[in-house]
């Protein structure tokens, strides 16, 4: 089995996207997220921005290997909501992202059914404007050695086209290096076999 290494996300913010259904109005945003208080943050503006609105619902998945997710109906009928939302992110593949649909009430009743379709209708429209781009997941090390090895060092990154994220070149020298992970344990066998250098894993 191939070791996956990429995933999907969106680029960058998308607002107020606009799905009507029997006078309700449903406007749809998406914002590309790394942790759960973000999502605390973006409803609390959401809900400045349209404070006479009736439901801001909601959902997000973070991880790219460990998956959390979480659906929120905001007083609409159980899994009415959320879920459909959270069901359009399953469909376009994408993680660390949430949606929100901010529920303007038309004065007519949906039905489950209708607020089910309404809801799903109006994640996929937001998604569907959003730039999505692919990610790699990489794995990060922590090179040391004496300043006499850096071009040793260099030649590896620059022939295995290592990015560097971080690095402190003095009389002994760290440099914090990233690369795929499916060409993770290769580039750690490289430099462990490397006279005078030390690597380690970073954990993230």
């Amino acid at each position: 089995m191939q070791l996956k290494d990429n995933y999907h996300t969106i680029e960058k913010p998308v607002t107020d996207i606009l799905y009507k259904e029997k006078n309700s109005k449903f406007i749809g945003f998406a914002y590309p997220i790394q942790h759960e208080d973000e999502v605390k943050h973006h409803l609390e503006s959401l809900k400045k921005e349209h404070f006479s609105a009736r439901h801001w619902c909601y959902a997000y998945q973070l991880g790219t290997e460990t998956i959390r997710f979480r659906a929120n109906d905001d007083g609409e009928p159980n899994n009415s909501a959320g879920m459909p939302i959270y069901g359009q992110i399953q469909s376009f593949d994408v993680t660390n992202i949430l949606i929100v649909i901010v529920r303007y009430f038309g004065g007519i009743k949906l039905g489950v059914g209708g607020l089910i379709s309404a809801y799903k209708t109006a994640a996929q429209m937001t998604l569907e404007e959003a730039i999505i781009v692919e990610k790699t997941i990489d794995s990060h090390f922590l090179l040391t050695f004496d300043y006499k090895n850096m071009n040793k060092v260099m030649r590896v990154i620059k022939e295995k086209n290592i990015d560097i994220i971080n690095q402190k070149l003095e009389l002994d020298c760290q440099i914090e290096i990233a690369t795929r992970k499916k060409n993770a344990e290769q580039v750690f066998d490289i430099f462990n076999h490397l006279y005078e250098v030390t690597i380690q894993r970073i954990d993230l």
